[in-house]
């Protein structure tokens, strides 16, 4: 007798038992291609025997602490399919609200740097929106500071036919001159790691979530780098932690005085992005 989805989800809830039951229900709806409300829905769709043993083989993952990204090779980022793998952020909703902030800014002719590009999907999603905008002639740049994040992002962006130069750096070192910077860099303090999922712990890469003890450390580098790598009027889109606002703003009054700042709530009304442009 064939098993059905609801007889399945409960099975996997006991199995994956310390996972959170979003992320088993997740798993399981994108295995099966299905919408959410198609998933509650369809609790009594019977499975075929492969649909049962991929789910088993998902759920076991789950129940070792293997992020639902990871376990199924790819996340979605403004509705685009990014390749993932362990070691690569996994993208954040609330990166999406900068991609569509940066988006307003765009122009023919941009040249564009999405720094600690990881995944890519700053990237792919920026590209992708603004051809649909039909904005035209973007030269577009990724930098990371890993190899891995690096290979990750080529492969998203050539299953998008994305034409990207890709670039290892640290911060801006050693990158040339942009009309537009974007980045999701890290920004979690060190005393945060406590309060933390322990999967993000387990399969994200510290590099990209830490930073530093005040968790303002990419910021102060970048602060003091951005000059030398914009253009005239040149413009950044930042994401940050939402309790470090204050600690920008008397970061970039101190260091840039001669930028235009606007820092924006996200959906959740919480400070989470950082808009400059240089007067000059």
């Amino acid at each position: 007798m064939p098993k059905t989805l609801k007889e399945v989800r409960t099975k996997a809830g006991e199995v994956a038992e310390n996972a959170l039951a979003e992320d088993v229900d997740y798993v399981l709806a994108e295995r099966l291609n299905l919408t959410p409300s198609e998933f509650e829905l369809k609790q009594d769709m019977p499975l075929t025997d492969e649909q049962v043993k991929q789910i088993q083989k998902d759920v076991k993952k789950l129940a070792k602490g293997i992020s639902p990204q990871y376990i199924l090779g790819y996340a979605w980022f403004l509705g685009y399919k990014i390749m993932m793998e362990r070691g690569v952020l996994i993208p954040r909703f609330e990166t999406e609200e900068l991609v569509e902030w940066a988006l307003d800014s765009l122009k023919d002719g941009d040249t564009v740097l999405d720094l600690g590009t990881g995944s890519g999907c700053i990237t792919v999603a920026l590209g992708k929106e603004a051809e649909k905008k039909g904005i035209k002639d973007l030269t577009l740049y990724a930098s990371d500071i890993t190899d891995k994040a690096l290979r990750m992002s080529e492969e998203n962006f050539l299953n998008y036919d994305l034409d990207v130069t890709t670039r290892k750096a640290n911060v801006l070192i050693g990158l040339a001159k942009f009309d537009k910077i974007i980045s999701n860099p890290p920004y979690i303090k060190e005393n945060e790691k406590k309060d933390m999922d322990q999967n993000v712990l387990q399969n994200e890469p510290k590099e990209a979530l830490f930073g530093g003890k005040n968790g303002i450390k990419f910021y102060e580098k970048f602060a003091k780098q951005v000059r030398d790598h914009l253009n005239s009027h040149g413009e950044f889109f930042l994401e940050y932690g939402f309790s470090e606002k204050e600690q920008l703003e008397d970061l970039f009054a101190r260091e840039l005085p001669d930028f235009d700042i606007e820092f924006r709530k996200d959906m959740a009304q919480k400070p989470r992005m950082v808009h400059g442009r240089w007067q000059k």
